[in-house]
């Protein structure tokens, strides 16, 4: 096989995982939602949602805003929900630091879905995380329960199978993680492919561009020339530098990091 044979050949295999984990998904609970940041991951994710489902995204989409977004993340948004006529809500969040990471980007988040999938009672959260992203991420399942104070037993985990003759009684919600077989690169690739908008954001301006996007406010550029998809590719595969080192570093930090997942943060 070819290089483009197998490039193509991983990535059908990845998107047809992903596929079946969100039209099981679709049978098994009566009213998911999925969140949608506005990042590469989770615009994947709303087109698989339309490959899986005959060209439409069948559950609304979830968008956690404080007021704080980039511009060209406002703009994309509207520009999205417009030509792909996304369901969207709007999770208000409020803009304050919290106590444990520090920042404006963990509980206050947390606190802002919770209260949405109260009002709107889904039962489950389609959410766009990567194993690779992060070390406590990696500890996830593809699907994972949420207690009724909203909390994540990460000591306590369903098996990493599609049992769905279980039923999760006593969740607040359930979390369903159909891209945690992925990787940044990935999803680069798949962006490329299937030639999926993207947040201009990721692309470099005067010699920086954004690699993970968060507030305007607690999100930094790094040193990057690259500006296109080719060219963000061939720059992961040789820089050390990690996904997530632009985002606010204490919530990066591993134990904030799972102490704010064991509460419910994404």
């Amino acid at each position: 096989m070819t290089r483009g044979e197998i490039m193509n050949s991983r990535l059908t295999e990845l998107e047809e995982k992903s596929i079946f984990i969100l039209r099981e998904a679709k049978a098994k609970f009566k009213k998911p939602a999925v969140l949608w940041s506005m990042g590469k991951d989770s615009t994947v994710m709303l087109m698989l949602c339309k490959k899986a489902f005959l060209g439409n995204v069948p559950f609304p989409a979830i968008n956690i805003d404080s007021g704080r977004d980039f511009p060209e993340s406002y703009e994309f948004k509207e520009k999205m929900v417009k030509e792909w006529g996304i369901n969207l809500l709007i999770a208000q969040a409020e803009h304050k630091k919290d106590a444990i990471s520090g920042t404006a980007e963990g509980l206050n988040k947390a606190e802002a879905l919770k209260k949405l999938l109260e009002k709107e009672k889904f039962d489950a959260l389609i959410v766009s995380i990567r194993r690779d992203e992060h070390g406590v991420r990696a500890k996830e399942r593809y699907v994972s329960p949420r207690d009724k104070n909203f909390r994540w037993d990460f000591e306590n985990q369903p098996p990493e199978i599609f049992n769905y003759t279980s039923e999760f009684k006593d969740a607040s919600h359930v979390r369903i993680h159909p891209l945690l077989h992925w990787n940044e690169v990935d999803i680069w690739e798949y962006s490329k492919a299937n030639n999926i908008p993207v947040n201009p954001l990721y692309f470099a301006k005067n010699g920086k561009r954004y690699r993970s996007i968060g507030y305007a406010d607690s999100t930094v550029p790094f040193k990057s020339n690259a500006k296109t998809i080719d060219e963000i590719i061939k720059e992961l595969k040789t820089t050390d530098i990690s996904e997530r080192a632009g985002r606010a570093q204490d919530k990066e930090k591993e134990y904030v990091m799972q102490r704010l997942r064991e509460l419910g943060y994404m």
